[in-house]
């Protein structure tokens, strides 16, 4: 997802988004400690996003554009 797709997601959308990101790096590490993970980028790839969306939300916060 690029930013400008997260800029255009509610407040509502963009906790929902971050609460899956989460989910989604919860497995990939589970999966990393079972030995079942095929794509090892994908771990700083959910990160980022975790980041991007942390970062939209705290710009709406402060109410910066």
């Amino acid at each position: 997802m690029k930013v400008g797709e997260i800029r255009a997601l509610s407040d509502k959308e963009l906790k929902k988004q971050l609460e899956s990101a989460y989910e989604a790096l919860f497995n990939c590490r589970l999966h990393l400690a079972t030995r079942q993970l095929t794509n090892h980028r994908e771990i700083p790839m959910v990160r980022k996003r975790i980041a991007r969306i942390k970062s939209i939300l705290r710009e709406r916060e402060l109410g910066i554009r």
